[in-house]
């Protein structure tokens, strides 16, 4: 891989990365509501799901399944149907105990599964291995390259989101009022963060719609 070709691999992963999305929302919102070191394992989840999907790409699969309309849409609407459920359980989470209480939780697996629902996460998955990795007589060599570049990037736009929600951690359940406090910050900062998922699944549906996902495939 030459220098060019890293350099707008390093833009792309960039762009993807570090932007808000489902999984940067999570994040944000899991250390914020139970702290830095229970969201890592959905931190640690991202990068998991993400590189065992690049690698299902590499291997043909991905183009096989976004070729089929069944399975593009099951894709599509369970990770949509996820996202909202989350909304949902975000939105009304006024203090942490609540939180608790509502199991408001996601494990190490259900973070990996995620990235299987994202239909978004299989066509960047798919651009890379088109742009990058397919029809070159180095392809295993160039695959070995990208993969630890781009889990990098899935756990450190991550962690960098998780740590911001762990830092407003302690500031979101004030203000007090008679020494107790009232979790109002805490509820606008979860309704946000629904809102975003809610948002990010509408996002998700109307792009789909506009553009026929099988017709993005060989785009770079």
């Amino acid at each position: 891989m030459n220098a060019t070709e890293f350099s707008a691999l390093l833009v792309l992963a960039t762009a993807t990365s570090f932007t808000p999305g489902p999984n940067t929302t999570l994040s944000t919102a899991l250390a914020a509501n139970f702290g830095l070191r229970h969201s890592l394992r959905f931190v640690c989840a991202v990068p998991v799901g993400w590189g065992v999907l690049l690698a299902l790409c590499a291997g043909g699969l991905g183009t096989l399944i976004v070729a089929q309309p069944a399975l593009r849409w099951a894709i599509l609407i369970g990770g949509c149907a996820y996202l909202l459920w989350m909304a949902w359980k975000l939105w009304g989470s006024r203090s942490l105990s609540q939180v608790k209480a509502e199991r408001l939780q996601v494990t190490f697996l259900q973070g990996v599964m995620l990235q299987f629902l994202n239909i978004k996460a299989w066509m960047l998955a798919l651009s890379i291995v088109a742009g990058w990795i397919a029809g070159r007589p180095d392809a295993l060599e160039r695959f070995v390259q990208v993969l630890p570049l781009m889990l990098a990037y899935a756990f450190f736009s991550n962690l960098l989101y998780a740590s911001v929600g762990s830092l407003l951690r302690h500031w979101l359940v004030g203000p007090v009022v008679d020494g107790v406090p009232t979790g109002a910050r805490l509820l606008v900062f979860n309704r946000v963060m629904a809102s975003a998922l809610v948002l990010t699944a509408a996002w998700m549906l109307a792009s789909s719609l506009g553009a026929p996902i099988a017709a993005t495939v060989s785009t770079p």
